[in-house]
C-alpha cells in the first residue's frame, strides 16, 4: 500500500475532479502490475495495473489507495474491471465518500467473491488526498498557503522591493508545489505589483494549473502577461457582481474564464469564492497571494496547510509584513499550526505546517 500511495502521488494536481489513485497487483510475492491515475482522470489507476499485469492479475491481491470506483461514467467500474479479471483480494486505504461509491465498491466486489481488506494506511491515505476529501465532504478545496518572508517576517521593504527574499533552490521548490496543486491563486494587489505568469517552469511540466486571480473589480490589465497566455493555460478571474461590463469583456476577449461571486465588506466572499472553485471541480489551491489575501483566508479557516520559505535576511518594521491584520485581541485566540516537515534549501529554511 505504501508504494501504491507513492504511485497515487505522481497524479497530484492533474487528475482533478477525480482522486489521485494508485494500485499495486501483487502475486506469489512479486508485483505484476501497478498503476496510477493518469492526467485529466482516466484511465484509472486500476485499469492501468490491470492491463500491465494483463493475465497475470487472476488470483492477485489487489492494493488500491481508494475504495474502487462502482458506478458508470466516463468510463465501467474498476470494481468490474477487478471482477473479470479474476483479482483474489482487494486491500484499500479508504472509502470513497462520492456517494456514487461510498461502499458500493467495496460490495461489489464481496458480491462477487473477492476477498476485501479496509484500513490499511489510512491516515497516509487521507492526506494524500485531503484536496479530493475536502471538496467532496465540505465543498472546498483544500488550500496551501504560500508565504516566503525575510526572518522577521517581512515580505518586501517599505518600497516594496521581494525580488528576491529567497533563493533559487526555494524557487525551484515552489515551482513543484505548483506542479502538485489543481491551481495557483493570488489576488490583485500581488497580479499588478507582480504582473505573474504563474506557471510551472524548468521541471519539463507537461501541464500547467489553473492560474487564479481574486479580481474583485477586475483591476488587473488583460494586457497582463496572465490575459497574453490566457489561451496557452487556463487563468480564471474571480470578481464581484459590480465588476464593469467593459472589463469583463476585455478579459473574456484573452480567453480567461470570468467567475461572479457575491462581496463581504468590500472585498470579495472567500468561502463562496472557493466554494465556486469546488464546484468547478478544484481539489487542491497554492495560494500565493499577498499579505491581505493570505490574511483573509486564515481569518475565514480556509487554510489547511502552510508552505513557509523563510530567507536569511533581515529587512525590519518598516518592511511589508507577510501577514495582513487578523483582529486577534489574545493570544489564546491565535492559530498554532503544526510542524510536518523541513527542509534547507541552500541559505533559506522550508518549513511546512499543518492548520486545524
Amino acid at each position: 500500500m505504501a508504494h501504491a500511495l507513492r504511485l497515487a502521488a505522481r497524479g497530484l494536481g492533474t487528475v482533478w475532479p477525480n482522486p489521485a489513485v494508485g494500485c499495486v497487483l501483487v502475486k506469489d510475492g512479486l508485483v505484476v502490475g501497478r498503476g496510477w491515475t493518469q492526467p485529466g482522470g482516466r484511465p484509472h489507476a486500476e485499469v492501468r495495473a490491470l492491463q500491465q499485469a494483463g493475465a497475470a492479475a487472476s488470483g492477485a491481491t489487489a492494493h488500491v489507495t481508494l475504495e474502487p470506483c462502482a458506478h458508470h461514467g466516463q468510463t465501467p467500474p474498476c470494481a468490474e474491471a477487478l471482477i473479470a479479471a479474476g483479482v483474489a483480494r482487494v486491500v484499500t486505504a479508504l472509502t470513497d465518500p462520492d456517494p456514487r461509491v461510498s461502499g458500493k465498491g467495496h460490495r461489489m466486489l464481496r458480491a462477487a467473491g473477492i476477498v476485501v481488506s479496509e484500513g490499511v494506511l489510512t491516515a497516509e491515505a487521507t492526506q494524500l488526498n485531503a484536496g479530493f476529501l475536502k471538496r467532496v465532504i465540505r465543498g472546498l478545496p483544500f488550500v496551501t498557503l504560500k508565504l516566503a518572508a525575510t526572518l522577521d517576517g517581512r515580505i518586501a521593504t517599505a518600497t516594496g522591493e521581494s525580488r528576491w527574499i529567497t533563493g533559487p533552490q526555494s524557487r525551484r521548490k515552489v515551482h513543484a508545489l505548483r506542479l502538485s496543486h489543481d491551481a495557483v491563486m493570488v489576488g490583485s494587489g500581488t497580479a499588478l505589483a507582480d504582473d505573474p505568469d504563474l506557471t510551472v517552469r524548468d521541471l519539463g511540466a507537461p501541464w500547467q494549473p489553473v492560474r487564479i486571480v481574486l479580481d474583485r473589480a477586475l483591476c488587473h490589465d488583460p494586457a497582463s502577461r496572465l490575459g497574453r497566455t490566457a489561451t496557452a493555460s487556463p487563468v480564471w478571474l474571480l470578481h464581484g457582481p459590480a465588476a464593469p461590463d467593459a472589463r469583463r469583456a476585455a478579459w473574456s476577449a484573452t480567453g480567461a474564464t470570468l467567475i461572479e461571486v457575491a462581496e463581504a465588506e468590500g472585498g470579495l466572499d472567500l468561502t463562496a469564492a472557493l466554494s465556486a472553485l469546488a464546484q468547478r471541480g478544484i481539489t487542491r489551491i497554492l495560494s500565493e497571494g499577498g499579505g491581505t489575501v493570505a490574511a483573509g483566508l486564515l481569518t475565514a479557516g480556509l487554510v489547511d496547510e502552510l508552505a513557509l520559505f523563510t530567507g536569511a535576511v533581515l529587512i525590519g518594521a518598516d518592511g511589508r509584513p507577510a501577514l495582513g491584520a487578523l483582529g486577534l485581541a489574545a493570544l489564546a485566540a491565535a492559530s498554532r499550526p503544526v510542524l510536518r516537515e523541513t527542509q534547507v534549501l541552500g541559505p533559506d529554511l522550508y518549513s511546512l505546517w499543518s492548520l486545524d
